[in-house]
């Protein structure tokens, strides 16, 4: 049978060097025969989306769990208000976002704040635990965000929704983020690209990286070569 699936977007279905999402996901999620939930710490909008020109249902851990999506029931389980005001005294005392004028990371981010990677991380931390809340760093930004909300409770809530065990569930991911959903799946792939934490954290980690690694993952489960193969001979 066929596993659900949990997925990390930045990293783990996109193109090397950050350059977007990698074409083959277009192929092959839509094609897999078990709900798909992407979990990522981007802000809400950008998950949906992504389901959304996939064709597959709206299904999404984003902001780092702080907002869950499934089947038309949305759950909040972050505090925006306290980031924006630890990040207002971050930025008082000489820090920056880093995201330019338009700032499209945060504009739609709804229970957390991120900071850019070239951010004082020193002092971000220091702000932020004047205000009781915690830094993940994703590799890709510094998120200010509440703590004890993670992707892996974000993951058990949306299998709730679901009617499943989120044992059920194969995740795939590459960051610091990723560790709490490797910790409540039954089974977790951490790609090549993936940072120390997560691989330490993952099942297994793979030769691959990046798309390559999660098609690698995909093509190891039951059923899921069978996929691959039927997109591949559609392509013929």
């Amino acid at each position: 049978m066929t596993p659900p699936l949990a997925l990390d977007i930045d990293g783990t279905l996109t193109r090397p060097h950050g350059d977007g999402v990698d074409p083959r996901v277009f192929e092959v999620l839509p094609e897999w025969d078990a709900p798909v939930v992407l979990t990522t710490g981007k802000a809400f909008p950008y998950p949906v989306s992504l389901c959304h020109f996939l064709g597959i249902p709206e299904r999404a851990v984003a902001e780092n769990g702080g907002v869950v999506l499934v089947d038309d029931q949305l759950t909040y389980t972050g505090d925006r208000e306290r980031a924006r005001s630890a990040v207002e005294e971050y930025k008082s005392r000489g820090g920056a976002l880093g995201w330019g004028a338009a700032d499209t990371v945060n504009r739609w981010r709804e229970t957390e704040v991120a900071v850019h990677v070239d951010g004082d991380e020193t002092l971000l931390r220091e702000v932020a635990a004047d205000h009781g809340l915690e830094v993940y760093d994703t590799g890709y930004a510094y998120h200010v965000k509440t703590p004890g909300v993670s992707k892996g409770d974000g993951l058990t809530t949306a299998a709730e929704v679901l009617g499943l065990d989120v044992r059920e569930f194969v995740a795939i991911g590459d960051s610091e983020n990723d560790v709490t959903t490797f910790e409540v799946v039954g089974t977790s792939y951490a790609v090549s690209n993936a940072d120390e934490r997560a691989k330490e954290s993952a099942d297994t980690v793979l030769d691959d990286a990046h798309m390559d690694g999660t098609l690698a993952a995909l093509a190891d489960l039951e059923g899921g070569q069978a996929v691959l193969d039927r997109v591949e001979s559609t392509e013929r």
